[in-house]
């Protein structure tokens, strides 16, 4: 799910689905080199879904080294987000959005949806490990 998420998840609301995209690829305000951005992000995460998903799904191979792999991949977008954070002048929204950005516990949308993907791919990693100590 959260591969899937990574492949498709920053093409839908960065740039097709209308509400989220007027405040990226579609916001008259950004200059360009700001739209070049989100689409590399885009196109980051498109790849990284992709390539975790196909790691994930091979049958050849040491199938958990792969799972950590595709795990980790599939992380990078996320923690992304939240690192992003940390250099100066960002923001996780637009003034010109500030006001009716949507809010999950206090934290941007896009992060909460970040930070249940990572809660995500966390609990899959636990229970992996605890299933490789179990079937020793």
């Amino acid at each position: 799910m959260v591969l899937l998420n990574t492949l498709v998840g920053p093409l839908l609301a960065d740039l097709v689905i209308p509400d989220i995209a007027r405040r990226h690829l579609h916001n008259p305000n950004w200059p360009p080199h700001a739209k070049f951005h989100d689409a590399q992000y885009i196109g980051m995460g498109a790849l990284l879904g992709a390539i975790g998903l196909r790691i994930l799904v091979r049958r050849k191979g040491d199938q958990r080294a792969q799972f950590y792999l595709a795990a980790a991949l599939g992380s990078v977008t996320w923690l992304g987000m939240w690192g992003a954070l940390l250099f100066p002048g960002t923001a996780a929204q637009d003034p010109e959005f500030a006001a009716d950005s949507r809010k999950v516990l206090g934290i941007d949308f896009q992060l909460f949806i970040a930070l249940v993907m990572l809660v995500g791919l966390s609990a899959a990693v636990t229970v992996e490990r605890a299933r490789a100590v179990t079937s020793r």
